[in-house]
């Protein structure tokens, strides 16, 4: 990467905003943290960023990305960009899944004072954004998706999808409905294969490779098995994101049946106190509901 490549400010320094931000810093390009949280910030220390606790101190930084966690957050990172004049003349990179009208409003803000947006939230977890492996869908103006290509490169593999802010929100979302009904499959299955009296990391062997496999099977499998399965990403994440989508579906005037049965069920494991749990510990409902495992 070349040593003038624009210096990045990153805005959102958690689970996977700091080895995002380590992976565009590993490219070659100058990156500002900005999170409030010290022990935030600390992290980000040892992994080698420096960091300002707020929007106002981005400086010089011609690139902002984005990473937070819900619509309103986003709302706020932007409030306090314009109380600072800090928007104008800067790109604007929004990685945050928070639904199409959330980027749609923020972007008409941004806009208005002089700043230009890539909306591009990202899909593949902590692990791909370490390797800089996330998949982005990107959408926005040529000249602007251009102005930040490396920026995006850095992360992983961008897919332009639209040419306007909320047309990657709105992929985002189908994406998000898919993860959702995989996950909740997946420990369904591995549920009926319990109650069946079955060695379920046998059957998750024998069936994951076949045409019943997928990612998430795959992946959240081994987990759910997992006594102790590591927080990769939270439940709260997919009640907030399967509410995205059934906000989206209502919008849009499409029924989807399927989905609503996923966002029930973690809803349930979050009314079990799962909420910042693993999200394969939705199979948790399963057991909980059919009788504890000391039933079967």
């Amino acid at each position: 990467m070349m040593s003038t490549s624009p210096q990045v400010a990153f805005v959102g320094l958690g689970a996977i905003g700091l080895p995002m931000a380590g992976a565009i810093a590993r490219a070659g390009i100058p990156v500002l943290g900005v999170e409030p949280a010290p022990a935030g910030r600390e992290r980000a220390a040892e992994a080698g960023l420096d960091t300002v606790s707020d929007v106002s101190g981005i400086g010089e930084a011609a690139v902002v990305v984005v990473m937070v966690a819900t619509p309103a957050q986003l709302s706020a990172v932007v409030d306090a960009a314009l109380a600072a004049h800090v928007v104008a003349a800067r790109t604007w990179i929004v990685s945050s899944t928070v639904g199409p009208d959330a980027v749609r409003e923020s972007a008409a803000r941004i806009e208005a004072a002089g700043g230009t947006v890539v909306d591009a939230p990202v899909s593949g977890g902590i692990a791909r954004a370490s390797r800089g492996d996330l998949v982005l869908f990107v959408s926005g103006a040529d000249a602007a998706i251009a102005a930040v290509r490396p920026v995006l490169d850095a992360m992983g593999t961008a897919r332009v999808v639209g040419a306007q802010p909320g047309d990657g929100q709105s992929v985002k979302v189908v994406n998000q409905h898919l993860c959702a009904v995989h996950i909740v499959a997946a420990a369904e299955a591995l549920a009926l294969a319990e109650r069946l009296d079955l060695d379920p990391a046998f059957v998750l062997d024998v069936v994951g490779g076949g045409a019943a496999a997928s990612f998430m099977l795959g992946d959240r499998g081994p987990r759910m098995l997992d006594g102790d399965a590591p927080v990769l990403s939270q439940v709260g994440i997919f009640v907030k994101d399967t509410g995205l989508v059934a906000d989206a579906a209502e919008a849009a005037g499409i029924e989807l049946p399927v989905l609503q049965a996923a966002r029930d069920r973690f809803l349930a494991a979050a009314e079990a106190g799962l909420t910042a749990r693993d999200d394969s510990s939705v199979i948790e409902t399963y057991r909980r509901g059919a009788g504890s495992e000391g039933d079967r």
